[in-house]
């Protein structure tokens, strides 16, 4: 049996068809586009297709999403911040209507990045307890614990971009002050950049662009990274203390710096462990890319079919 994956994010949709040996066998994108629920209609249609029949129900086992959030798990409703026509949109109920009959789960997106670096990106064999963090247009999280996605009772389990580091911090869209988010998100490093004399006339000013000026050692691109790794361990740390975390799991467009980010990160985690368990902590890229967040949908499902 096969599993369909759909990632909902803030500016692309994308679905796969995942075997339950962890097989790709068809992927798709979309960007979100003006209608976000005619984008999803496409990439269900489209992708579903190739397992045949319609809507290609025949020989799938369901259908597994890891979405941006806010969500709602229990009522099937998402509210992705980039999303703004979508607040309490019912995505399960979406999607049960494009393909009757088929078991639908819902997860966060971070959930399911870290739960398909935990099943096809190697850490299983080691792992007893990973966090998965995205670091992208927000930063968010999802945790693996004894191979299963713990996920909360709403769904909601893992919002570690919205752990505060800095009690007198600037406003988060959240309405918390000092949330990791503002400012390790790739927009808040940038904005912070731009307030600290970034940028010259005529050039880009984006994540990518900053993330290259660090790499090629501008001052104030270099300590927008250091602020974001400082802030990435404080919530690593205080997650780790409380569920004695292995392995830690860095994806999203940020994680595109690499060693920009990384090594900072590395080195701040290690200067500000305390307890001696923390030390163990393994601080590394994702290995999967773009395509954890879609293992991870489908594992909801295989996992569950077994």
């Amino acid at each position: 049996m096969t599993a369909l994956a759909i990632d909902i994010g803030g500016t692309k949709f994308a679905a796969a068809l995942v075997r339950p040996d962890g097989t790709m066998v068809r992927r798709a994108e979309l960007p979100v586009g003006g209608d976000p629920a005619a984008t999803l209609a496409s990439l269900v249609r489209d992708v579903g297709a190739g397992v045949g029949g319609g809507t290609g129900t025949g020989g799938l086992s369901g259908v597994g999403i890891g979405s941006a959030g806010p969500l709602d798990a229990v009522a099937g409703t998402v509210s992705p911040v980039n999303i703004p026509s979508w607040r309490d949109f019912p995505l399960v109920g979406t999607v049960r209507g494009l393909l009757p009959g088929l078991p639908v789960t819902l997860a966060g997106d971070a959930q399911c990045m870290a739960l398909g670096e935990w099943w096809r990106g190697g850490h299983g064999s080691r792992s007893r307890a990973l966090l998965g963090i995205v670091v992208s247009t927000g930063v968010g999280g999802g945790l693996v614990l004894g191979g299963v996605p713990y996920l909360g009772p709403t769904g909601n389990a893992g919002h570690i971009g919205h752990i505060s580091v800095d009690r007198g911090g600037e406003l988060c869209p959240c309405g918390a002050t000092g949330c990791l988010e503002t400012i390790a998100s790739g927009p808040s490093m940038v904005r912070w950049a731009l307030a600290n004399g970034w940028g010259e006339p005529g050039t880009p000013t984006d994540a990518r662009t900053l993330s290259a000026d660090a790499a090629r050692g501008v001052p104030v691109a270099q300590l927008a990274f250091q602020r974001a790794a400082d802030a990435l361990a404080v919530a690593i740390l205080t997650t780790a203390a409380l569920f004695d975390i292995d392995d830690v799991v860095i994806g999203g467009g940020v994680s595109g710096a690499g060693e920009t980010l990384l090594t900072p990160l590395r080195q701040a985690v290690t200067k500000q462990a305390g307890l001696g368990f923390l030390h163990r902590l393994n601080v590394e890229r994702t290995r999967l890319e773009r395509d954890a967040g879609l293992y991870g949908a489908a594992a909801l499902v295989l996992k569950e079919s077994r």
